[in-house]
């Protein structure tokens, strides 16, 4: 029997909800709402998950504590820690920026000497270090928003969504984002086997297409299917069958899910007709 592959999985903050929901859906047991388990076993899969703190996770896994683990890509970044992204989750999505006051500093190449506050200090001084940047990074633990105003800092980098609470600081977005993250899922550095690392990643891709898209079916004249699959082309090529009214046939194809209301008026438009759009509850691609 293979070893059982030990899962790490962020046990609070933005990205544990999304992220026991998505395992859930590739099939594994989660802890029930309201869990405190610390350790959760879902032995019908070969599976052990260790819900730790999402900063935490990079070193479980970089120091081969743990298999494999879901974090974000700046606290796998900031961590430092031998441990590579291997599959982007498409979750979790977050801007990392720098902001000061209005009229401060112009870009980041402005930064040689002045004191840059945030909760990412690892990352920032890479950032800061590939560019070349002499600027004193001020660690700190959380409202990094409130830094300038208190006189710790010059500048912050922090993660950025609206930017409301900047503005309410008086702060102001400047230059180019330091970093577009998102939810990972993340393996050792060095490239060792895993025994049933495949296997999470074909349900966790398989999540990903089930969510991103919808099957499509609707009926057409045969004459009109290279119109209809160059609207439509699916992933590889849509299913084609016969129906019983002469001359017609029916198609199946998978299309993004964004886009498929559009899709369907297009269709409608050279003929098709009876259509149909359902979910994709699981899939293997």
């Amino acid at each position: 029997m293979n070893n059982v592959l030990r899962i790490a999985v962020p046990n609070k903050g933005a990205l544990s909800g999304p992220a026991s929901a998505m395992l859930r859906e590739a099939g594994y047991r989660q802890r029930s709402d309201g869990g405190r388990d610390l350790v959760l076993r879902d032995p019908d899969n070969n599976v052990e998950f260790f819900f730790l703190r999402p900063r935490d996770i990079a070193v479980y896994v970089g120091s081969g504590t743990l298999d494999v683990g879901i974090t974000g890509r700046d606290l796998l970044l900031d961590s430092a820690a031998p441990a590579k992204e291997v599959l982007a989750l498409d979750f979790g999505h977050s801007t990392f920026r720098f902001a000061a006051r209005p009229g401060s500093v112009r870009d980041v190449d402005d930064f040689d000497g002045l004191r840059v506050a945030t909760s990412f200090a690892g990352l920032l001084s890479s950032y800061l270090t590939e560019r070349k940047v002499d600027a004193e990074v001020v660690k700190l633990d959380g409202a990094v928003e409130t830094a300038v105003q208190l006189g710790v800092a010059d500048v912050i980098a922090d993660v950025v969504e609206t930017g409301t609470t900047l503005r309410q600081a008086g702060l102001e977005i400047l230059g180019e984002p330091i970093l577009h993250s998102e939810a990972v899922l993340i393996a050792r550095a060095d490239g060792a086997p895993v025994d049933g690392l495949e296997q999470l990643l074909r349900r966790l891709k398989g999540v990903l297409v089930a969510r991103r898209y919808v099957m499509m079916d609707y009926d057409i004249r045969a004459e009109h299917v290279d119109q209809a699959t160059a609207i439509a082309s699916g992933l590889e090529s849509p299913t084609v069958s016969p129906l019983h009214r002469e001359g017609w046939v029916a198609v199946r194809v998978m299309v993004p899910r964004d886009a498929a209301h559009r899709i369907m008026d297009e269709l409608w438009e050279i003929g098709a007709r009876a259509i149909l759009v359902t979910d994709i509850h699981a899939c293997r691609i």
